[in-house]
């Protein structure tokens, strides 16, 4: 299974429908690939805040026609990254005008959605993300011919509980589409590689580039095999990393070395003298 990783950089001075048509025309050269793999809220960038009301968009918007078009045109699945999503008020949103998400769509060959994941952790404490967007509340996976996708994005790396329950659906590798700042990138390749090993599943955890909104990108999307190994790594700038995966390897894995067995469920709560 051929995989591409497009770590695109986001900035300040690309409007969003400029960004968009140039990141569909990339994805339709990753030709032959059966998996492309978009960061997080790229059309806007993931630290631009004060734009995500004004670029909201409905789930069937834009960006969805875009890039079902960009799928069906290379015949491939599309992990489009995430975009910001203004739910309609009767997907049960408080607000008159619906709550924003921060919502990953995953597309079929045929250009027709498989899967709709919005973020369940946000970033921000009590700022930016935390505040702005709502959490999603379902644990999403999606069934491709050669591997069981999990998703997850950016924050959510940080949570383990998350890719346990997405492990119990079933899921063989995760796909991380993030906005990561170059502050923490140490914890960003650490904490793929930790989610990797510890559930024996792929992880395919892909970052944007540049500046934006004055937030340094770390870049360095990467691909992590079930044993914890970096089979690629992108560099800091825009660029495509492509990889080829062996279906097999999270069963032979977890066949090999079976610790997800020992798993110990509904241990009591901690003793305090």
């Amino acid at each position: 299974m051929r995989a591409s990783l497009l770590q695109i950089d986001v900035k300040d001075e690309e409007s969003v429908n400029s960004r968009r048509e140039r990141v569909a025309s990339l994805v339709r050269e990753q030709q032959g690939s059966d998996l492309v793999v978009l960061p997080e809220l790229w059309p806007t960038g993931a630290w631009g805040y004060q734009g995500f009301a004004e670029e909201a968009e409905p789930l069937k918007g834009p960006t969805y026609e875009a890039m079902a078009k960009a799928a069906r045109d290379i015949g491939a699945w599309l992990h489009a990254g995430s975009f910001v999503e203004r739910a309609a008020p009767e997907d049960g949103s408080a607000s008159a005008q619906g709550a924003l998400y921060n919502t990953s769509l995953v597309f079929a060959p045929d250009g027709e959605l498989a899967a709709c994941y919005r973020k369940i952790h946000r970033f921000g404490f009590d700022e930016g993300e935390a505040v702005l967007m709502g959490a999603g509340r379902e644990l999403v996976t999606v069934r491709t011919p050669e591997l069981h996708l999990g998703l997850a994005t950016c924050y959510d790396l940080r949570f383990p509980e998350l890719f346990r329950g997405l492990v119990d659906g079933g899921a063989e590798a995760f796909v991380v589409p993030a906005g990561w700042p170059v502050k923490r990138r140490g914890h960003w390749t650490l904490l793929a590689r930790a989610r990797a090993v510890e559930n024996q599943a792929y992880v395919l955890a892909c970052g944007t580039a540049g500046t934006h909104a004055g937030v340094e990108q770390a870049g360095y999307s990467v691909v992590v095999d079930p044993w914890g190994e970096v089979l690629a790594e992108a560099g800091a700038g825009e660029e495509v990393l492509v990889v080829d995966l062996d279906p097999a390897r999270p069963a032979a894995t977890r066949e090999q070395f079976p610790a997800l067995k020992d798993r110990l469920l509904g241990l009591p709560e901690p003793h305090r003298p």
